[in-house]
């Protein structure tokens, strides 16, 4: 929808920047003090950028990726297919951008495009999770994409942190489990 009109996606990250003006503090600023302490020198995508603050907000060589460019440093692509090479980053982010209906598929790309030992970093509504069941289910279900969970932080208001370590993809010609996420929903305060 957003690839054949732009112009939703605009609004989209309109009302998005009005939201995050509401909460106590926006996740992503979390992901940027994380990276800025481990170093210039790791390479990152973004996967789901949106106006690619982060590639303004660190030294790092940041990937930005989305379905259409806000700015000149967004590459435009399914977050499924990005065009990096094999294990060519560091970092891989998701800051309030599983979105898409092939969720499977963004993690399955990070994998493939991080180094082996490489950091999944993953910033969500803590409501997309359907509460603790529901974080574990997800949690179970990104290790069989050849992760293991390496820290959960549930203490911000809202938002649920993981970050996960790259590993072997075992059994990559068996089915893997389906990640899902409950649609975004934000409550007015």
């Amino acid at each position: 929808m957003f690839t054949k009109n732009p112009e939703a996606f605009t609004a989209y990250h309109e009302g998005f920047q009005q939201q995050v003006q509401q909460w106590e503090f926006n996740p992503l600023d979390l992901i940027i003090a994380n990276i800025k302490k481990k170093g210039s020198d790791l390479v990152i995508a973004d996967f789901g950028c949106g106006d690619a603050r982060l590639s303004f907000s660190v030294q790092n060589k940041v990937h930005s990726f989305d379905l259409v460019a806000m700015n000149d440093n967004v590459t435009v692509c399914d977050m499924a297919h990005t065009p990096l090479p094999n294990s060519s980053v560091d970092i891989a982010v998701f800051c309030l951008s599983l979105m898409g209906t092939n969720l499977s598929e963004f993690i399955l790309e990070a994998n493939r495009v991080l180094k082996p030992g490489g950091t999944l970093k993953i910033a969500e509504v803590e409501s997309r999770f359907d509460g603790e069941k529901g974080l574990n289910s997800f949690i179970y279900g990104v290790t069989k994409h050849g992760f293991k969970l390496a820290s959960k932080n549930l203490s911000k208001t809202y938002f649920c942190f993981l970050d996960f370590k790259k590993t072997l993809l075992k059994d990559a010609q068996k089915k893997l489990p389906q990640l899902k996420l409950k649609p975004c929903m934000y409550k007015k305060r």
